[in-house]
């Protein structure tokens, strides 16, 4: 008879209860996973699409989860999970034929995962952006010694540490008292534009900038974007952070997940979805599944859920105080909906723009659009919104073909395309219906302003999602949106995504929550997971494997 008590349940195995299960099972419980899906890995997925022998990422894409404290704490690369470090990081090109190339400031080791900094490319990425304007390459140059002096640190501690109580500077927040190396404190409270503006005098920068908050994040440029997103997007644009592609696809990191937690002992359910958590005194005690099998845990029971099917389902709202139940219902999450998928080809794109650069292409990611900010920043939206598409497009490629084979068959390619959506209750189902199947021939349509060779001549297969496609597949993503819940300032941080709820614990005892929809926020990469079993290991004296192992995070 299958095992009925565990230690520790995980309820979801998306990559955040993976992840999760697999530090409970290092500290030594006996950890089981519940999922509802077939299969485990939540957005961390792969399919064959958008036509047989090419692999498509249909949620998560640029994951960098090399940079993930669980990738050496459970040794992933041995497990499989191999990345690949191209040269080149982020591009754009424009309308008007010129373009901009960043090439990555540090190099990264793909057997270690240590990074060194590569003088040649952050010059060269310098002197691109002195093409247009003398002024933003001597602020990207100044920006980049203070990010390497400080902020990468200071970054990298806040996305893998719980935050701090109010009152309690946390590790950005402390540079805002630093006179040399420091940051404004106004951009807590600006928004994207303002701070894209403040930053940069040229339109390229400009657009890029707001464009690429919102890949990173899915926040608009009229939102309130906190200082830990403003870091994080000139990481890209500038090419800080260094480019990564996941060889075999993003379902590689549950692959090693996966593998890890099994050689550690740990046991998963597919198609076992968990319909209530069982509370008796106060206390968390275990699960019942839809088919009315209960699982009993004998320390505790952390949900990968979102906090409202934690809260409102999977417990109910006799737990929480009117205020807190009205906060959850209200949570926002109008941000992040994409049209998103792959368009397999023939060939590669020709851009015209490589007369400007000839380096323009095998950018992993790279956009195209008007060097039109002000469009950006404030029709872009609107259009969205009421029209469903915009009327300026700003459309990213990701050509990973280029780097991983595996992705396409022999002498053909695959690239990922994004676009921004409406939220997905404000269409009907028919028009949802309509737009998917618009919203390919209208990006390649888009895609030939740019590379006259991206003909349907030259495409074999397009298979694009919309927040229809994603509210269906994926119960947290609200409104279709992928970083479950609005990455805006009042959601992010000790606030995401309600105050109640930012510390990981629930007003149940031994009750946790990992998910997306806490800090550190949307993304593979990102660290909910990591940052609530810390919590859980103060909670409970667990081990504490980063002290072991050197990081201060």
């Amino acid at each position: 008879m299958p095992d009925s008590t565990f230690d520790a349940i995980v309820v979801g195995g998306g990559h955040h209860g993976t992840i999760m299960a697999c530090y409970l099972q290092k500290a030594g419980l006996k950890t089981a996973v519940f999922e509802r899906q077939q299969e485990l890995g939540g957005g961390a997925c792969g399919e064959d699409l958008p036509a047989p022998g090419f692999v498509q990422n249909p949620c998560a894409h640029f994951t960098r989860f090399w940079t993930h404290p669980a990738y050496s704490d459970f040794n992933l690369r041995e497990y499989g999970l191999h990345y690949i470090f191209p040269e080149q990081n982020e591009g754009m090109v424009f309308d008007d034929g010129t373009a901009f190339v960043g090439y990555s400031a540090f190099r990264v080791n793909p057997s270690t995962g240590k990074e060194e900094f590569a003088p040649d490319n952050a010059a060269k990425t310098i002197n691109e952006i002195a093409r247009f304007s003398q002024r933003d390459a001597e602020t990207a140059e100044e920006l980049l010694g203070k990010y390497r002096r400080k902020w990468a640190a200071a970054f990298r501690e806040y996305r893998y540490s719980p935050p701090t109580p109010w009152g309690v500077p946390d590790a950005l927040e402390r540079l805002l008292d630093d006179p040399v190396d420091g940051l404004d404190p106004v951009y807590q409270f600006m928004t994207c534009k303002q701070i894209a503006y403040d930053l940069f005098e040229s339109a390229e920068l400009r657009t890029l900038f707001m464009r690429a908050v919102e890949t990173s994040t899915g926040s608009f440029p009229g939102d309130v974007i906190g200082l830990y997103v403003m870091i994080h997007t000139l990481g890209l644009v500038l090419s800080w952070e260094s480019a990564s592609i996941v060889m075999g696809g993003t379902h590689a990191i549950t692959h090693s997940l996966q593998k890890a937690f099994n050689a550690m002992g740990g046991k998963f359910h597919v198609e076992s979805e968990v319909d209530k958590v069982i509370v008796e005194n106060g206390k968390a005690v275990g699960v019942r599944l839809v088919n009315g099998n209960e699982y009993r845990a004998r320390q505790l029971v952390v949900s990968d859920l979102g906090v409202p099917q934690t809260a409102l389902r999977l417990l109910g709202e006799e737990y929480f105080t009117p205020k807190v139940a009205r906060r959850v219902r209200n949570i926002d999450y109008d941000r992040a909906q994409i049209y998103w998928g792959n368009v397999a080809m023939h060939e590669l794109p020709k851009y015209t723009a490589t007369a400007y650069n000839p380096d323009v292409g095998p950018q992993p990611r790279l956009y195209m659009g008007p060097k039109d900010p002000d469009y950006l920043a404030t029709r872009y939206q609107a259009d969205i919104f009421t029209k469903g598409f915009p009327e300026k497009w700003f459309i990213l490629a990701a050509p990973d073909s280029i780097w991983d084979p595996v992705r396409a068959p022999e002498g053909k390619h695959t690239i990922l395309i994004e676009e921004f959506a409406p939220p997905y209750r404000l269409f009907s189902e028919r028009d949802w219906r309509r737009m998917k199947r618009e919203a390919p021939e209208r990006m390649i349509a888009e895609w030939q302003k740019y590379a006259p060779n991206m003909t349907r001549d030259n495409v074999i297969a397009a298979f694009i999602t919309t927040p229809y496609d994603v509210v269906k597949r994926h119960l947290d993503m609200l409104e279709g949106g992928w970083v479950e819940g609005s990455m805006i300032a009042s959601q992010l941080g000790r606030f995401r995504p309600t105050p109640e709820f930012a510390n990981y614990r629930t007003p149940v005892k031994n009750l946790y929550i990992c998910s997306s929809n806490l800090h550190s926020g949307g993304g593979i990469g990102r660290g909910s997971s990591y940052c609530a079993y810390k919590t859980i290991a103060e909670d409970m004296g667990l081990p504490r494997f980063w002290e072991a192992s050197g990081r201060n995070y």
